[in-house]
């Protein structure tokens, strides 16, 4: 006997299976105060979900990555740090399923270039009732990372600076930590080859002294908004390369600063250019940071966008 068509779809909708990762340290760990609630509109939204409390860094990346292929979502709460771990997992497990992200952090900046509600239990909303979107991911050599890789002058700011000032000051936590670097700015010489944007196998190349570098697909850092340049699109398999030359003198570094905040990037003192692909060598060994997080000491790296890599729900 077959079952009415109403009941049917009703049983259907109730068998989805969701992974609930929760970072509940993450910004100032206000997800405690709406678990519950989140937890209710995604059963409403026909989800059975299945709650994992991270214990120690990276431990949702190996949650995901040995997570059961019978999932349906995968929910994670915390910032992009902890947004990154659920990419790093999945990308490392082989199969795709769609994220839906409720932001928790102190900045959130691939959240906020997602559009995606402050409120949490609006972002729980989204995530059921939006649209999956495709998304680009970066590989940095072995490694993943979903919105940023930097070097350079304020990028040991955003891992070096206390969580409880990160909790009580938000972005401006990283421009203060920042200001303490500036008397002793320090340099590295790099050679750098990139594939050109539009027929995407021509190389260019550039040598300098450069005191900051960023590859990006964002349409923020550190919460501030048009510091990677215009016209970004998070699903064009190019990522937005901006390095900084070392200045010559305060008049430079003014300029410099003046161009960030304007989004005129079209100045001798730096490069900025989009592409898919770049390998970056230097003599010395380079501080790298990941979305946020310490990303080991290198000398030679290669950066590739893997287009449309994610699904992550937004909202419509």
């Amino acid at each position: 006997m077959s079952l009415p068509t109403d009941l049917g779809a009703d049983l259907m909708k109730k068998n989805k299976k969701a992974l609930f990762i929760i970072n509940p340290y993450s910004g100032k760990g206000l997800i405690k105060n709406h678990v519950l609630a989140i937890i209710d509109i995604l059963v409403k939204g026909g989800y059975e979900p299945t709650v994992h409390t991270t214990q120690e860094r990276r431990d949702a990346v190996r949650v995901v990555r040995e997570r059961d292929r019978d999932y349906d979502l995968v929910v994670c709460s915390g910032g992009d740090g902890t947004l990154d771990e659920i990419v790093t997992g999945m990308m490392q497990s082989g199969f795709k399923t769609t994220i839906g992200y409720i932001p928790s952090g102190s900045t959130n900046d691939f959240a906020n270039s997602l559009k995606l509600p402050n409120n949490m239990k609006k972002a729980a909303e989204v995530i059921v009732n939006g649209e999956p979107f495709s998304c680009d991911v970066g590989f940095f050599n072995d490694d993943i990372f979903v919105y940023i890789a930097a070097f350079g002058l304020f990028t040991e700011v955003s891992y070096g600076t206390p969580q409880e000032m990160k909790n009580m000051l938000g972005h401006m936590a990283y421009i203060l930590e920042g200001v303490k670097h500036l008397q002793n700015i320090k340099s590295y010489y790099m050679k750098v080859v990139y594939k050109d944007a539009e027929d995407r196998q021509t190389e260019h190349a550039a040598e300098d002294d450069f005191i900051f570098g960023m590859v990006t697909n964002s349409l923020s850092v550190g919460g501030f908004k048009g510091i990677t340049g215009r016209n970004v699109l998070l699903n064009d398999g190019l990522f937005e390369v901006v390095l900084i030359k070392r200045p010559r003198n305060p008049i430079e570094l003014n300029s410099i600063l003046t161009a960030l905040v304007s989004e005129k990037f079209d100045t001798d003192l730096m490069y900025s250019f989009k592409t898919g692909e770049l390998y970056i060598e230097t003599e010395d060994e380079v501080a790298w940071t990941l979305d946020g997080e310490f990303g080991g000491k290198h000398r030679a790296v290669t950066l590739k966008n893997k287009q449309n890599a994610i699904d992550i729900k937004k909202q419509i």
